[in-house]
């Protein structure tokens, strides 16, 4: 009777030192010999690297500054068109669609995208309603920023191509009539799995987040979120190129050689309007291309760097969606992260690109920062 009571209180102590230690004081691991060792509480179990190391911290600032960034930037794109009363109008409607949609990109997805990352085996501890929120709002507002990029290639494509037919009052409607159908399909791809149950996003068992990964809704999610909207931004660019080589080639065999005898009297140069974001200015074309030849050339610029940034941050992460479910394989968690977060970038970028070649942001943006002092 007393050595029973002596194991007993031994058993006791020994799970209280257990308890206040937590489990990782006695993790135990099998060594060659068959004898179970265990590995004290203060050092990594053998081939595994520290919960934080260096590396981690660094991503991990990055990540925060990528996402501070992205919603601060984008968030001075939609007050400059809020406060400047020309960017009341078309092409900016479009461009305040895409900072809306970047920006619930980086308030709403991005930070718990972030806290997933950080948990321990990118587990989901935050409920399943929560998850269901997130998912639709990361396929809505990342399906709304790609379709807004090629409701902006359309809208330059048709001001440079049909310039006399796409009149002001035209472009006003197509403008809206292209916002409206961007948020109309981007809320149907990301609701279609809860308003139709295509899949699960929520696995209770494995404490996992993510994009139902059914194969019928992966194929309609990817080609309705990215495949349909590059096909058309890369059919968009091809015309603008054809278009811009017309021009230049129809314009160089209009200049034919003159005889040497004709003697060639200089052209006054001509007065073009250039309106910026404070008041009209008069300035003076210098080279032979015309005011519009030269914004018609920004803007093929302009939209094929925007394409190429779009196409070389979502393709990896479209193709991994698409792929995966389809042939029951999976990437390893790094790279899918890599791949999601290199789309997530896009959102940063987008502002960076249409602001850059309009000089009247950067008036607007200098304006503001002059008044608020």
């Amino acid at each position: 009777m007393p050595r029973a009571m002596e194991a007993a209180n031994l058993s006791v102590a020994s799970t209280g030192v257990a308890l206040r230690l937590g489990p990782e004081a006695f993790s135990s691991s099998p060594n060659p010999s068959g004898v179970i060792g265990s590995t004290p509480g203060g050092a990594a179990p053998p081939g595994r690297e520290p919960p934080f190391s260096v590396f981690s911290v660094l991503v991990v600032t990055l990540l925060v500054l990528l996402i501070a960034a992205t919603f601060l930037w984008n968030l001075l794109v939609l007050v400059t068109i809020l406060r400047v009363r020309a960017f009341h109008r078309v092409p900016h409607n479009l461009v305040a669609s895409t900072a809306v949609s970047d920006v619930l990109v980086a308030a709403l997805v991005m930070p718990l995208s972030l806290v997933s990352e950080l948990s321990a085996g990118r587990r989901w501890l935050l409920g399943r309603s929560l998850c269901h929120v997130w998912i639709s709002f990361d396929v809505m507002c990342c399906t709304a920023s790609i379709w807004n990029v090629a409701a902006i290639a359309l809208d330059r494509y048709w001001t440079i191509t049909r310039h006399l037919q796409y009149t002001l009052r035209t472009r006003r409607r197509a403008s809206m009539l292209m916002i409206a159908l961007t948020w109309a399909l981007s809320a149907l791809i990301a609701l279609a799995p809860l308003l139709f149950g295509w899949g699960e996003a929520y696995d209770a068992r494995l404490q996992r987040c993510q994009v139902s990964q059914e194969p019928s809704y992966a194929v309609f999610s990817t080609c309705g979120a990215f495949y349909l909207p590059l096909g058309v931004v890369l059919f968009v660019y091809w015309k603008i190129y054809k278009a811009a080589k017309f021009r230049f080639g129809r314009r160089c065999r209009a200049v034919l050689p003159l005889p040497s005898t004709v003697q060639v009297k200089e052209a006054p140069q001509e007065a073009e309007m250039v309106f910026t974001a404070r008041r009209p200015t008069v300035a003076f074309q210098t080279s032979g291309a015309s005011w519009r030849e030269q914004k018609e050339k920004r803007a093929a610029v302009m939209v094929g760097i925007l394409i190429g940034v779009f196409v070389l941050c979502w393709i990896p992460f479209f193709l991994a969606e698409l792929i995966g479910p389809l042939c029951a394989c999976s990437l390893p968690p790094i790279w899918k992260s890599v791949f999601l977060w290199l789309g997530y970038s896009n959102s940063f970028f987008n502002p960076l690109i249409y602001t850059a070649f309009n000089k009247n942001y950067n008036n607007a943006f200098k304006n503001l920062f002059t008044k608020q002092r």
